[in-house]
């Protein structure tokens, strides 16, 4: 987040050393198991055990780290941000179960939150004792935001808040939820939108967990039934919720994809170890596969240090805005690859039912788990045609299509 710092900053290799050296030391012991995984399709994995290594983080100073030192953070300069997220992902450092509190509200809050409300929730992303779930997606209104539904209305000192979010990663294992609610009657669209803290314990908030092809259930159904949350949990003024949204979305394209980049790389050594063993390596279609998706990755890579800013206004540079399209298309083709890799045996899968909800079981193959999840990586986040339209209006300067 900062690209310069008044303290002196380690030179990047000594700051690389000291991070592997600490990552040796900790990822170890009852640490251990925690090893590559939580991530994308495995964040149902060791919930309470990768938060408990938040924080371990944490007491290493090794959470927010870009974050300015007076939030909490290191102030890193961001060259030792690249540096830190990389490093973590080297050392197969698990997923972050405080990713979305450190990589999207806490930068929300940073720039557009009142100091009360930083005062009051910024040390407990940094110490890793709170965490965050996201209330943006609704049955209508996913990769169309601006559709929302969910109602909130001011009663005395609270918001009261009636309606439904889908798709809401972690919200079982979550305290608080940044919502996006209409609380201006009449309004639709953009306008009237606010951006409201809700606490998740409450006898109005239901969670419904969705079981995926995965066998997993990340993902929830919430239902809002009269939840309360205090009149001043509201981050920028009431109406400013849309801009206040989308300064957290260009926050979700910044440094942390450059972790989902290495699990990228470890995902396709996994392949290339497998097609050595199975032979396949003669076969020059499917080695100049393999090549085709080492350079899609590489170039992920470079695309993603490249735009690796927001601007003043918190808004993505063009050259951000291609990243989720890519990417999304990258990791499908690397599942269809990892199972033409693993030729008829990939018409097999170990999960059962009997296995559901043991997070130490590895239910389902590494290739399966690639396969299936990534089938949804062109839909979440941003359906491919929406990507394309953010595309073609925000970096081209295209005429918006009339509504009909």
């Amino acid at each position: 987040m900062n690209d310069s710092v008044d303290a002196v900053v380690p030179a990047e290799d000594d700051f690389r050393n000291e991070i592997r050296e600490w990552m040796q030391d900790h990822l170890r012991g009852d640490f251990a198991l925690l090893q590559h995984r939580g991530g994308p399709g495995d964040e149902h994995a060791f919930v309470e055990e990768r938060m408990a290594w938040e924080r371990e983080l944490s007491t290493g100073g090794w959470t927010c780290v870009g974050w300015p030192e007076e939030f909490g953070g290191r102030g890193l300069p961001l060259h030792l941000e690249v540096a830190f997220h990389e490093e973590y992902a080297r050392a197969g450092g698990p997923g972050r179960a405080g990713l979305v509190g450190e990589g999207l509200l806490g930068p929300t809050l940073i720039h557009f939150a009142s100091p009360e409300v930083q005062q009051r929730f910024l040390p407990g992303i940094v110490s890793g004792t709170e965490f965050w779930c996201q209330g943006y997606s609704e049955p209508n209104a996913g990769s169309d935001l601006a559709n929302v539904a969910t109602r909130a209305r001011l009663e005395g000192d609270e918001w009261v808040i009636d309606g439904q979010k889908v798709w809401t990663s972690l919200a079982q294992w979550s305290d608080w939820c940044f919502v996006v609610a209409r609380t201006e009657a009449g309004s639709e669209r953009h306008r009237g939108l606010s951006y409201l803290l809700v606490p998740m314990d409450q006898p109005g908030v239901e969670i419904r967990p969705i079981r995926q092809i995965t066998g997993t259930a990340e993902f929830n159904e919430v239902f809002f039934d009269g939840a309360r949350t205090p009149a001043d949990l509201i981050v920028g003024a009431p109406g400013d919720g849309w801009k206040v949204a989308m300064g957290t979305l260009a926050f979700e394209r910044g440094v942390l994809t450059l972790g989902q980049q290495m699990a990228f790389e470890r995902e396709l050594a996994h392949i290339i170890d497998a097609a050595r063993t199975n032979g396949l390596t003669a076969d020059p279609v499917l080695r100049q596969r393999i090549a085709q998706i080492w350079v899609r990755v590489n170039i992920m890579r470079w695309n993603a240090i490249r735009s690796l800013r927001v601007d003043e206004n918190v808004e993505l540079p063009r050259e951000a805005m291609i990243n989720k399209l890519y990417w999304a298309n990258l990791h499908q083709d690397m599942g269809e690859l990892a199972i033409d890799v693993q030729g008829a045996s990939s018409m097999l899968t170990r999960y059962s039912e009997a296995h559901e909800g043991d997070a130490g079981d590895d239910e389902m193959s590494l290739d399966h788990k690639l396969f299936f999840f990534s089938r949804a990586d062109t839909i979440y986040g941003g359906s491919d045609e929406i990507q394309r339209n953010l595309i073609g209006e925000r970096a081209l300067g295209l005429p918006r299509e009339p509504r009909p």
